[in-house]
């Protein structure tokens, strides 16, 4: 089970009677990967990585290594730039939880990165989103994604679709997680795990 921050619940197993969801946004440079490793790692057990990022050029090429130097050694890398879904099983084979980083490059490579986007993009999106939460039922997953929707309007149009389709990826998966932390500054703020979260999604169910 992936832990509250409650220390007072330290001594309870690090794996319950059911698996959870824990999505962490956050801008650039907001801590969201940093936290999620510290979450994978206080978990408990082996962790398996879902990696989403491509290569693309020099700089994406020492951003991989970097976050790969920042695991532990011992952790599983599962590289999937789509289809995470099946990542997620795949990594949930061999670990008891599973980290997925990130769902906006996911969300890049699904729309293809310099090229046109495909008209079906949205559908693809909403698929690899569906499959993303049926997998993580069945294990732990902590997933890291990018709020994109607070900064000045995009100048093109892939902008503003990538920032649309990020967006509504993000309310899906946060409607499904059991946790919700928003990244500030390396600080994480609690956004789902109380009453009030539970609350607004009823009302919103019931509007």
């Amino acid at each position: 089970m992936i832990a509250d921050d409650d220390t007072s619940k330290e001594s309870e197993p690090s794996k319950g009677p059911r698996s959870r969801l824990c999505l962490l946004l956050g801008g650039a440079r907001s801590g969201k990967s940093a936290f999620a490793l510290h979450l994978a790692a206080r978990a408990g057990g082996r962790v398996a990585v879902v990696a989403t990022a491509q290569a693309w050029d020099d700089e994406m090429r020492a951003r991989i290594e970097r976050h790969r130097r920042e695991r532990p050694s011992d952790w599983l890398t599962v590289e999937a730039p789509t289809d995470v879904g099946t990542a997620v099983r795949r990594g949930a084979e061999q670990a008891d939880v599973v980290l997925v980083d990130c769902v906006g490059l996911l969300v890049t490579n699904l729309m293809g990165h310099g090229e046109e986007p495909s008209r079906h993009v949205e559908e693809r999106v909403d698929k690899e989103i569906q499959d993303i939460v049926a997998a993580a039922g069945d294990t732990d997953c902590i997933l890291v994604s990018n709020d994109v929707g607070a900064g000045v309007v995009p100048p093109y149009p892939s902008g503003r679709l990538f920032r649309d389709l990020l967006g509504r990826a993000n309310q899906a998966l946060a409607r499904a997680a059991d946790q919700v932390y928003w990244m500030v500054a390396g600080l994480p703020v609690e956004v789902k795990a109380s009453g009030l979260a539970e609350h607004w999604e009823r009302d919103r169910e019931q509007t």
